[in-house]
């Protein structure tokens, strides 16, 4: 590895580092992860940067790093360089709406996140919806029905530990049988209240995560493999120990230390915790799993799970109406009710579940857009280097390839 680039890069990631925890003492939602140095993280909490200085020294090192030609070295060294260049841009364009910059949803999800998220009509959503018709039972407008018809499938409270550890046994003996993980990964599991999310992985450092899931609102069965999955194995968990394993162990590169939630690191991170659960489960195998394993522990009528899943197939190419949701009000567009129903017409949830959603956009704006846009690119990226679901060996290939790389979206095109 060429000593000079990397030492030099070395001296940029440090500098990098200290900033996002500056930026974390400005917003307690960006640092989502930190296991570097502790003095590092004490000296953010004890001398408060003011957010003009951390832009400018920003600004300073991304003109360092526009400066550096790496064209000419290793792979691994140009993506090192291109992840630092992007995220610093998106640290930049963070503390510009700190300090009060407005930008549209688009903008913002460009600036951060390095995509153009697709735009969808109005007249998409209700095409799909209608195509619900005959598959849920009832009388009355679809959205309705399908609520009142996922009422059947709630996890009690009694059964959600036992359902959610299945999951999680099941999708983590999957990710060992292609993936090797440090000997000493581990996670633990807290049920929260109070939280605009369904799920959440805190990466702790040294191969564990902290597993929240929110128990606010009725917990659905498919949503056991859902997060299992993507906040565990592959999706997460893994992502993190990879990286934590590969980077700053291996190499020393501090800049993986420190996770800022708003940043072109996101899509990645998302978008294969998303994609993991096909790659976990592929064809019917989730189906089948969810039936003959889940359904019994949850004390659900199994009979009714074949149904059940082509239902949600249907219903999740309804995800991209939540951006729609969300870009519509963060634009001012319409207003929080009007985004509410919006969700409830087209996304298919509930009164209560869409008033949460609304407190995401509040919370984490363009965020969503990693959820969905950022599955689609993960899964066409995977599928162009031949990881079709037909191939699952080199599916997973190239999936582990993937979470073990500082690969950033606009690498993904």
């Amino acid at each position: 590895m060429p000593q000079h680039l990397n030492e030099e890069l070395n001296s940029i990631a440090e500098l990098y580092t200290k900033l996002v925890l500056a930026v974390g003492r400005h917003d307690a939602d960006y640092v989502d992860a930190y296991y570097g140095p502790n003095e590092w993280a004490e000296e953010a909490k004890t001398k408060k940067k003011p957010l003009t200085a951390i832009g400018e020294e920003a600004l300073q090192l991304k003109i360092q790093l526009d400066k550096i030609n790496s064209s000419q070295n290793k792979e691994i060294l140009c993506l090192r360089h291109r992840y630092l260049q992007k995220q610093i841009a998106s640290l930049i364009a963070h503390v510009e709406a700190l300090n009060g910059k407005k930008l549209s949803f688009d903008e913002e999800a460009k600036a951060y996140y390095d995509v153009e998220p697709p735009y969808f009509p109005e007249e998409h959503f209700r095409k799909l919806v209608n195509e619900l018709d005959s598959m849920v039972p009832g009388k009355g407008k679809v959205p309705e029905r399908v609520v009142t018809y996922r009422k059947q499938f709630i996890i009690t409270p009694d059964k959600l530990d036992n359902v959610f550890n299945a999951a999680i046994d099941e999708c983590r003996s999957r990710t060992k049988k292609h993936i090797d993980l440090p000997e000493n990964e581990t996670f633990r599991l807290e049920y929260v209240r109070n939280k605009s999310w369904s799920g959440y992985n805190w990466y702790k450092g040294n191969n564990e995560s902290l597993i929240q899931i929110n128990t606010d609102l009725p917990i659905f069965l498919e949503r056991a493999v859902d997060l299992a999955a993507h906040e565990g194995y592959p999706g997460h968990h893994v992502y993190n120990c990879l990286l934590e394993t590969a980077f700053v162990r291996k190499f020393g590169w501090v800049e993986f230390s420190v996770y800022p939630l708003f940043s072109s690191q996101s899509l990645i991170a998302e978008g294969t915790a998303n994609f993991g659960i096909e790659v976990a489960f592929p064809g019917k195998e989730r189906m089948e799993f969810e039936r003959d394993v889940l359904f019994p522990i949850a004390g659900l009528d199994k009979d009714e799970s074949a149904k059940y899943s082509g239902v949600q197939a249907l219903a999740a190419k309804l995800s991209y109406a939540g951006n729609e949701a969300a870009r519509r009000y963060l634009n001012a567009e319409i207003s929080r009710d009007e985004a509410a129903q919006w969700l409830i017409n087209y996304a298919l949830m509930s009164p209560e579940h869409a008033q949460q959603r609304t407190r995401f956009f509040d919370q984490y704006r363009s965020y969503v857009v990693n959820y969905n846009f950022g599955l689609d690119l993960v899964r066409q990226y995977i599928e162009r280097r031949g990881g079709t679901e037909n191939k699952p060996a080199k599916r997973w290939e190239e999936f582990t390839n993937l979470i073990s790389s500082p690969r950033l979206p606009s690498g993904l095109l």
